[in-house]
């Protein structure tokens, strides 16, 4: 990630986060992403998983590549 600092603050550029995608074809809906990240990852009453929104904060970016890393199934993956 590359990180720039004005006046004493440091801020992240937008494109160095990871983009999440799902192989849908592979995905069993286990739901251990939607548990990790909420804000990220949804199930719907067909248990299809959606990615709601795509990582904007450093946070945000460790916790979704955690969950990438904890799925089951490898359904998960990232697009840097």
């Amino acid at each position: 990630m590359s990180e720039t600092t004005t006046n004493d603050t440091t801020s992240v550029d937008a494109a160095a986060y990871a983009v999440v995608a799902v192989d849908l074809e592979v995905c069993e809906a286990a739901g251990v992403c939607t548990r990790m990240v909420k804000d990220v990852f949804e199930l719907d009453d067909d248990d299809i998983l959606h990615i709601r929104r795509q990582p904007d904060t450093v946070e945000l970016d460790k916790r979704v590549r955690m969950a990438v890393r904890r799925c089951p199934k490898q359904a998960l993956f990232l697009e840097d």
